[in-house]
C-alpha cells in the first residue's frame, strides 16, 4: 500500500480549512486528499505549527526547509519527495500515485460539498 505524506506550513488548524476566511485551494486540497484515501492510499498530513517533530524526523524535509520555507508544502510518496511549494491538484496526485485518473472534480471553490447535497 502506498503512503502519501503532506508537510504543510504552519496553519491555524490541521488542514487550514478553518477561520473566517478559508482559502478555497485548501478546501479543494482537503477534498482531494479524502479522495486519495478512498482509493486505498494511506494519507498522513503534518502541520508545522502543530507537529514540528514530524518535520524534524525526516532529513529530506529538513533539507528542503533549509533551502527556504517557500518549499512548503512538501509532498512525499512512499518517503520520496515528489513536489514542493504547491498543493497538487487531484489529477496531479493521481499521476504521482499511479492512480487511474483523478475522478470527479473537487468541490467548487468556496464550497465544502458537491452542489445540492445540503451538507454545508
Amino acid at each position: 500500500m502506498k503512503t502519501l505524506e503532506v508537510y504543510d506550513p504552519a496553519m491555524c488548524c490541521a488542514t487550514g480549512v478553518c477561520g473566517p476566511e478559508v482559502d478555497p485551494a485548501l478546501v479543494a486540497f482537503a477534498a482531494d486528499l479524502k479522495w486519495v484515501a478512498e482509493q486505498g492510499i494511506t494519507v498522513r498530513r503534518y502541520n508545522l505549527g502543530q507537529e514540528p517533530q514530524a518535520f524534524a524526523a525526516n532529513p529530506a524535509v529538513v533539507r528542503e526547509m533549509e533551502a527556504g520555507m517557500d518549499r512548503l508544502p512538501i509532498i512525499a510518496v512512499d518517503g520520496h519527495i515528489v513536489s514542493t511549494g504547491i498543493h497538487l491538484s487531484r489529477d496531479q496526485l493521481a499521476a504521482k500515485l499511479g492512480l487511474a485518473g483523478g475522478g470527479a472534480a473537487a468541490p467548487a471553490a468556496g464550497s465544502c460539498c458537491p452542489p445540492k447535497q445540503g451538507c454545508c
